[in-house]
């Protein structure tokens, strides 16, 4: 992220130099998101999910998550074009960006029917975002760090030292603490939601196996890139193993998962998308 605007400069001029930035308008997308989904939310618990408010900040939320990953998606071609740097494995190289996939997710959502579920990983993220923005520049923006007095802390490079603000301590202790849950809620949330669309397909709902098939693909990325997934489908692996291994479960039951299991590590192996890039390393989502 940009250092925050000097803090000799005055507020208003601060103010403005820190909203021009490309980064503000990602910080600003998130921060739009996180009152979209709020929004929704107040109409969820209403039973009103496609009332007209409703639906516009559903669709709305998914506007603000594409514009948030494109941002990141055009910083990181555009200090690719400045270096002559070439994107390696082609188009599976890019689209192996988590970046790219979730920006691509969210323009599906956009114009997929509701599933309110899809909006709360994008939430999740958002927050933790917005706080991160929140501490390293709006805060040394609005209210700048004070210098220590001379001997209240030593410097091994001898550069003067700062005080920080409560606040930015606060939440950097906030995201220091539920990241890696909250990382694990996500990566559970997308198990889940694939399993909401997958109940939607059996019943041939609209559009449900165009979405099916996209989404498989989405999270077959994501288990590549992400450990919390990972984790998350061996958990899951387990708890059904032991539901499955308990006495009195019909052999039939047994023989499905089996077959349900052999099948995803067929699967696994078939779409293994680092074979067909050069062996290059997926880059890892950095909005």
């Amino acid at each position: 992220m940009a250092p925050p605007p000097p803090a000799d400069m005055p507020l208003p001029q601060r103010l403005q130099k820190l909203a021009s930035t490309l980064q503000f308008a990602w910080f600003a997308g998130h921060a739009v998101l996180i009152l979209c989904i709020t929004r929704y939310a107040l109409s969820w618990l209403r039973f009103n999910y496609y009332g007209g408010m409703a639906q516009f900040c559903y669709r709305f939320a998914f506007i603000a998550a594409a514009s948030t990953y494109g941002i990141v998606v055009y910083k990181t071609w555009r200090a690719r074009q400045k270096t002559g740097a070439k994107q390696p494995g082609g188009l599976l190289g890019y689209l192996s960006d988590e970046n790219v996939q979730y920006l691509l997710m969210a323009l599906v959502w956009l114009f997929m029917p509701q599933y309110p579920l899809a909006l709360l990983p994008y939430g999740i993220y958002s927050i933790f975002h917005v706080a991160t923005y929140t501490r390293a520049n709006v805060i040394p923006t609005i209210a700048p760090p004070q210098k220590l007095a001379p001997g209240a802390a030593a410097s091994p490079n001898g550069k003067p030292q700062y005080a920080p603000h409560p606040m930015a301590d606060a939440i950097g202790s906030f995201v220091k603490k539920y990241y890696d849950a909250s990382m694990s809620v996500v990566a559970s949330l997308e198990i889940g939601l694939w399993a909401r669309i997958f109940l939607s397909a059996l019943f041939f709902q609209r559009r449900s196996w165009i979405l099916l098939g996209v989404y498989t693909a989405f999270l077959r990325a994501r288990f590549a890139q992400s450990s919390h997934v990972q984790n998350s489908f061996s958990q899951l692996e387990a708890r059904i193993d032991n539901l499955i291994g308990a006495q009195g479960t019909p052999p039939v039951a047994r023989q499905a998962w089996d077959a349900v299991k052999a099948a995803a590590r067929q699967f696994h192996g078939v779409t293994d998308v680092n074979k067909y890039v050069n062996g290059a390393a997926a880059p890892k989502k950095s909005s």
